[in-house]
């Protein structure tokens, strides 16, 4: 005799009907009424490299779909950006030569302070970040000045990190972002941009900037690895959480107002202790490496990139980023915009 198949009813496996879960999973339109973390193109910071000279747009093989542009093409990438909702862009330079102090950081017309006249001029709603630090702009390829040993002397270079923070300050720039991991630099720029009056721009610190291994296109695209050494002597050890923390209360105290964790995907347990600990605004750099992992493998086949992009940027703001500095930022936008259509 074929037996019925059970009515629903006759089925008892012991669950509590209170703890059946899957009841907000059952639609899409359950699963984002319930959703918790929600990610949105004002979320993003799109980071740029500018180049000196005029119509320059040359693609950066360790970083698919990226870009060197010269100073003309932000108009459009401003508008772009604008287009996408994405509020923010960050300015990395590559200047049109370099010396052992990195001069060319901190000059009237360096590109990164035409870049950010540029987009003043283009779309003054943007928001400009400028990224502060000197290893584009040496010859040496280390974040500060060095002593005949080649070591870093760390008062000489927050002179002249605070030097550079004035001069892209005096150029429109609305967030001044020190990168270089100098002890005191923070308290030293603020210091400076206050007696300067520029007390209402902001600062974003790399606060938590580790010796990761993740830099390696940055640095292709750049033009900013060390020409002998590492840098492992400013920038953090990546084993060390706790010093994490202490470097972001002392930059917090010294009147950072941003503070950031970078890079973000292998640092995600500190992002959300520096989101535990600390009332602040709090990014996370999703940086290069972890962007050309991705462009890899969805190249290869291997991961569909919208889902794989979109999870991975919705784990850095679950882990308790308040905002995402990254390079699929155009992308992803494009994808939200899709979805919610």
């Amino acid at each position: 005799m074929t037996s019925m198949p059970l009515s629903r009813t006759e089925i008892n496996l012991g669950i509590p009907s209170a703890h059946r879960m899957r009841r907000l999973r059952r639609s899409a339109g359950l699963r984002r009424m319930v959703r918790e973390t929600q990610l949105s193109p004002s979320d993003f910071i799109y980071p740029v490299f500018v180049t000196s000279g005029r119509g320059i747009r040359e693609p950066i093989p360790s970083m698919p779909g990226q870009a060197r542009l010269s100073v003309d093409q932000l108009a459009q990438e401003a508008a772009e950006l604008r287009s996408l909702d994405i509020p923010a862009i960050l300015l990395f330079g590559l200047p049109e030569s370099k010396d052992a102090i990195g001069t060319g950081a901190w000059i009237a017309d360096g590109v990164v302070q035409q870049a950010v006249h540029a987009l003043k001029q283009a779309e003054p709603e943007l928001v400009v970040v400028t990224d502060v630090c000197l290893c584009e702009y040496t010859d040496h390829g280390h974040c500060g000045v060095l002593d005949d040993d080649g070591a870093i002397i760390n008062d000489a270079s927050v002179e002249l990190l605070a030097q550079t923070s004035l001069s892209q300050a005096e150029a429109g720039a609305d967030v001044i972002a020190p990168s270089d991991m100098m002890d005191g630099r923070v308290g030293v720029i603020r210091q400076t941009l206050d007696a300067a009056g520029f007390s209402d721009r902001a600062l974003l610190s790399y606060a938590a900037k580790f010796a990761s291994a993740f830099y390696g296109p940055f640095r292709d695209a750049a033009d900013s690895a060390p020409q002998f050494g590492d840098r492992r002597g400013y920038q953090m050890d990546p084993p060390n959480g706790r010093e994490a923390m202490r470097a972001i209360a002392r930059d917090l105290d010294e009147g950072a107002d941003m503070i950031m964790v970078k890079p973000a995907l292998a640092y995600l347990d500190l992002v959300r202790e520096a989101r535990d600990r600390f009332d602040a605004p709090l990014a996370a750099y999703n940086v290069s490496g972890e962007y050309a992992m991705l462009k890899a493998a969805a190249a290869n086949g291997w991961i569909d990139e919208e889902r794989v992009v979109l999870e991975t940027l919705t784990g850095i703001r679950r882990a308790g980023a308040d905002t995402i500095l990254t390079y699929h930022a155009k992308d992803a936008a494009r994808w939200l915009a899709r979805q919610a259509g």
